[in-house]
């Protein structure tokens, strides 16, 4: 069995589209398509169920799947192996991060890339839903996500952040010289927020809840560059995690509030597949990642 059949399959079934599929793969549509059809006589089973376009996989693709996505994340393992230390260390390491943790790729990745310089960084935004779906399925060697809301299963983890939460304004707006507001005082202002399918408002909503509060934003988006867009604006504010409040320093539109009562914290964190033995990229992320103290992390690297 050909490692590339396998390969022409997995992209396959991630793109749904042959000639996606056949670019990703950096091969002809015929030769992806003479793969497959070599890959299905092997095992005697129609894999892809096809017309003249890609329709879906059959009960046997399904079923397979998963196997072709351990086999190729098992032989990049194998390469990964063969470099044994930090200067060796060499490719891409792929990072899969949900929107409240991206102002955390900075840190990190500086600290992956001084620790192991032959490496250059991927990073992907999406859900933590998909993030976990992703480490199993070995499409990437690490996550930036919630520790313990929804958490992934069977991972190791290395916290990097403690949330908390802060109202963002336009400066000018009427929020400029406030120290905190309440959460019933931002209940009733014009929000616009993440949709509900993202964890963070998930997380949000509850808090309200806890509060016996609820929420109707004036606008929902799905990230952060549309609310940031909607809040300078003038006519909405947001609620956002405090690390983007390190990121915007320096920047004179806006203006952070902090939210009272300050909530217990919620830990984010690098997540990384508990196998073993362990792959050489998830070693380098988690020692990355174990050199922050979550306390003081965003501060030191945003405020040195």
């Amino acid at each position: 069995m050909q490692l590339q059949h396998l390969r022409y399959f997995v992209a396959l079934a991630r793109t749904r589209h042959f000639a996606m599929a056949a670019s990703q793969c950096g091969v002809s549509q015929p030769t992806l398509s003479a793969g497959l059809a070599a890959l299905e006589h092997e095992l005697g089973k129609r894999l892809v169920e096809r017309d003249r376009r890609f329709i879906g996989l059959t009960e046997q693709g399904a079923a397979i799947l998963p196997w072709a996505e351990q086999a190729l994340g098992a032989v990049r393992g194998l390469a990964q192996a063969a470099s044994s230390d930090a200067a060796a260390l060499s490719g891409e390491f792929r990072l899969f991060v949900i929107p409240s943790a991206q102002p955390l790729v900075g840190p990190f990745g500086d600290a992956l890339l001084r620790s192991y310089p032959g490496l250059t960084l991927a990073v992907t935004a999406g859900t933590s839903r998909e993030i976990e779906h992703a480490l199993h399925a070995n499409e990437v060697d690490a996550g930036l996500t919630y520790l313990d809301h929804e958490p992934p299963t069977n991972m190791l983890v290395a916290p990097l952040h403690n949330e908390q939460y802060r109202l963002i304004a336009r400066s000018g707006t009427g929020f400029d010289g406030l120290n905190s507001i309440s959460w019933e005082a931002a209940a009733g202002l014009p929000l616009c927020l993440l949709h509900q399918g993202m964890q963070y408002r998930r997380i949000l909503d509850a808090q309200f809840a806890s509060h016996g509060l609820s929420v109707s934003p004036k606008s929902i988006a799905d990230n952060y560059i549309s609310l940031f867009s909607l809040v300078r604006s003038g006519h909405f504010v947001s609620i956002v995690p405090d690390a983007y409040a390190g990121l915007f320093e320096g920047v004179d539109w806006c203006r952070f509030v902090p939210i009272a009562p300050e909530v217990p914290v919620r830990r984010m964190g690098l997540v990384v597949v508990n196998r073993d033995p362990l792959g050489s990229m998830a070693r380098a992320g988690l020692s990355a990642a174990q050199q922050f103290d979550p306390g003081d992390m965003i501060e030191k690297f945003y405020h040195p």
